[in-house]
């Protein structure tokens, strides 16, 4: 039996229309399941927790909607060893672009159906698990104006999710004050002035695609941190074509690190987002949780 979740409203709506498609595809193929509809985190864990306690062989809890609804029911399905699958249906949909899924219905669904379970890292923050990556600064602050945007919506609605994260880059830029950062990275701390961002990643893209660690890997057991600082709103405006293929980390501005503890302290307070969530009231110490998750991906 498969469980499916449903977030409606991710995507500007994508949720219920990938989910009427996906239901048509398991009826057709008579793939025996369940399915829920969420609209906030409470509500998810809270029915998820009480529908697995049920004596029902899951063979996996599938999430349809975006990264936030995912990192929404880590809790518990780091918990229960139940595979998670993910029908991408939100705005930046890193978790399927990490782990190869691909991101139409039918083909999400094979991966759930054919697939293998593999254990794949976490990111613990303070209590709070991420899966593909702790924003914090200014690219938190890129995602946040883009979900309080009006453009978002039209972006979705011609399936352009980037183009809203390119339009927030240039929003943001008018505003944001880059600031002092202390970064320790297993016991070692350096101290980097005008800091504009810190990214701590479990996989290599984020905000709709952007490779900010190209070399990241979910299951290492290590967790990487890219950290951008002293330089130029100019250089800046020009450093993110560049984060679309990687070739960032080559800049002398751009400083990648690599760890299992990871901790941020800034001058200033900052927005962070873990998971496209905010997580701005904790402090900013991470460690990886090594092969606490299955999940299905593509079978090799």
């Amino acid at each position: 039996m498969y469980l499916f979740v449903i977030n409606k409203k991710s995507g500007s709506g994508n949720g219920l229309r990938t989910w009427i498609k996906a239901q048509e595809i398991l009826q057709s193929r008579q793939v025996p399941y369940r399915h829920i509809f969420t609209e906030n985190s409470e509500q998810a864990v809270g029915l998820i927790s009480d529908i697995l306690q049920e004596p029902e062989l899951w063979q996996a809890v599938a999430i349809i909607g975006g990264d936030g609804t995912i990192h929404s029911i880590l809790p518990v399905l780091q918990k229960t060893g139940i595979p998670l699958a993910v029908v991408p249906a939100g705005s930046g949909n890193d978790t399927a672009r990490n782990f190869g899924i691909p991101f139409d219905t039918e083909g999400a669904l094979n991966v759930m159906l054919t697939g293998q379970s593999q254990a794949v890292d976490l990111i613990l923050t303070s209590g709070v698990l991420t899966l593909t990556a702790l924003a914090i600064g200014f690219d938190a602050q890129v995602a946040e104006n883009v979900n309080q945007s009006w453009y978002k919506k039209w972006c979705n609605m011609l399936r352009a999710g980037r183009v809203a994260y390119i339009i927030g880059i240039i929003h943001t830029l008018l505003t944001f004050r880059p600031s002092r950062v202390r970064v320790t990275c297993d016991n070692e701390t350096v101290t980097y002035e005008d800091t504009w961002m810190t990214a701590i990643s479990n996989g290599a893209s984020y905000g709709g695609g952007f490779k900010i660690s190209p070399q990241a890997i979910p299951t290492d057991g290590q967790l990487d941190i890219c950290v951008v600082h002293g330089c130029t709103r100019m250089q800046l405006l020009t450093l993110f074509p560049s984060v679309l293929t990687g070739k960032h980390v080559n800049y002398p501005f751009v400083t990648m690190l690599r760890g299992r503890t990871i901790s941020i302290h800034s001058e200033h307070k900052r927005l962070a987002l873990g998971d496209g969530e905010n997580m701005s009231s904790r402090p900013y110490d991470s460690t990886v949780s090594p092969s606490v998750l299955q999940m299905m991906i593509p079978a090799i």
